[in-house]
């Protein structure tokens, strides 16, 4: 058997990461070698996001950079995997040429049949029962040695009428207890010390194995393993109960940061999204949460401009927004995806009109958490420490309220060397373009 180079890119979701990663182990197990860059390598697998627009203007603009690699003789083959190809499997045989071979998300497991297959000249097209996956399997962690993610369920069985993920990823099905205790007891064998519990809905883990909800079985559990964080993401308010509650308020590992996408506020609206749960048990939600967990930070995604909303339902929005003081929170102009029910729905929005929706909120947004960290001057905070950034000239972190990739940074100074992956105590001094500027007090002994 040929030994191939083979190079990964992916793009979207950390759920979509970890797809990648599971792709990766599986290639190397075959014997074939793993290579960073697509620049001199046999086959480039490009693991796709195709949820909105701009994750298929990312997927599209990847793929045909490949080509222009391939077309320099630089790259040999290109394998398009992940949601795009799942979701537009016919615009892509007949409009970009220059894939040779595709893989729907229920064929992850097919990688390595599909990279020997194009290398021998053909062009599969692997697409697998989407609700039947193999969702265990060894991971190549490509994360930080510090920071991973944990993905506990895959698929959706939410259909919220804006989002096409069910039709992608399938129906929500949990990973047993034993498989998932399992790979975080490696993660932490290997000294991870973040972990990241992910899924599409991971208050729904459980229901269809076990037949109730148990997640906070789980965490528990994982609160046994040397963690010294756990993050959620991401909890959906209508199965928040007392008892997970409790499971985050006499655990320390787990962080008082919880993403709690609610979309909207209105309840004619949520109605509209096939959300269940009304404004009021949001408001008495949130009410619970930050008297039961001190220094809560809440993180949320919200949708401006869905067929239906009217002024009136937007200043709702508004207010509510001005009234809870939410933390986060991701704005995302209302976009119609082909296939889901919203893209049907009467009194669509203006694009011009969603848009400047979803700039006000960002507006209304912007001085809460200028008011957050204006609140932590002269707080001394723990912090974990990813390195020296050159560009500021000092030591840049995180604080439990700031999650990968997606929130803000610490930025501190030291007088000595602090190695990555190092949980420090940092006074914070200023706030610079909405970070937060601190001194070096010492590291936190794990």
């Amino acid at each position: 058997m040929s030994n191939y180079r083979v190079a990964f890119i992916s793009l979207g979701c950390a759920k979509n990461l970890v797809n990648t990663e599971q792709m990766a182990a599986l290639v190397r197990e075959a014997g074939h070698t793993i290579v960073p860059d697509p620049e001199g390598a046999d086959v480039c697998v490009l693991n796709t996001c195709g949820f909105i627009d701009s994750a298929k203007s990312e997927a599209i603009d990847n793929i045909l950079e490949l080509a222009r690699l391939k077309d320099a003789g630089q790259l040999k083959k290109i394998l398009v995997a992940g949601c795009l190809s799942q979701r537009y499997r016919e615009d892509i045989r007949t409009e970009l040429p220059e894939v040779d071979g595709m893989l729907g998300t229920g064929s992850y497991n097919e990688v390595v049949s599909a990279i020997e297959s194009v290398m021998g000249g053909e062009s599969p097209e692997c697409f697998g029962d989407i609700s039947h996956t193999y969702d265990d399997g060894e991971r190549l962690v490509s994360t930080v040695p510090w920071s991973a993610y944990l993905k506990i369920a895959e698929g959706c069985d939410n259909y919220c009428a804006f989002c096409i993920i069910p039709y992608l990823r399938g129906h929500y099905r949990s990973r047993s207890m034993e498989s998932l205790l399992s790979e975080a007891k490696k993660l932490s064998d290997a000294g991870v010390k973040e972990l990241i519990v992910i899924a599409q809905d991971i208050t729904r883990y459980g229901m269809d194995l076990y037949k109730k909800p148990m997640l906070a079985e789980l965490l528990r559990e994982l609160c046994k393993l040397d963690f010294h964080w756990i993050r959620l993401h991401y909890l959906y308010p209508d199965m928040i109960t007392d008892e997970l509650i409790d499971v985050i308020a006499e655990n320390d590992k787990i962080l008082n940061y919880l993403d709690i996408p609610i979309q909207h506020c209105n309840d004619k609206i949520l109605k509209a999204m096939c959300r269940r749960g009304t404004k009021q048990q949001i408001v008495d939600l949130f009410a619970k949460l930050r008297e039961r967990l001190p220094g809560l930070v809440l993180r949320t995604s919200l949708i401006c401009g869905l067929p239906g909303e009217g002024e009136a339902e937007f200043e709702e929005l508004c207010e509510f927004l001005e009234e809870q003081r939410i933390e986060r929170a991701g704005v995302f102009q209302y976009s119609p995806e082909e296939g889901t029910k919203a893209a049907e729905m009467p009194d669509q929005v203006d694009s011009e009109v969603a848009q400047r929706r979803g700039g006000l909120v960002v507006g209304l947004q912007s001085p809460i958490m200028d008011e957050m960290n204006e609140n932590r001057l002269g707080e001394t905070l723990e912090a974990l420490c990813e390195g020296f950034d050159e560009e500021m000239g000092c030591y840049a972190g995180r604080s439990y309220a700031d999650s990968v990739d997606i929130d803000g940074r610490v930025y501190f100074t030291c007088a000595g060397d602090v190695a990555p992956g190092t949980f420090v105590r940092v006074t914070v001094t200023d706030i610079v373009d909405g970070d937060l500027m601190g001194e070096f007090e010492e590291v936190v002994k794990l």
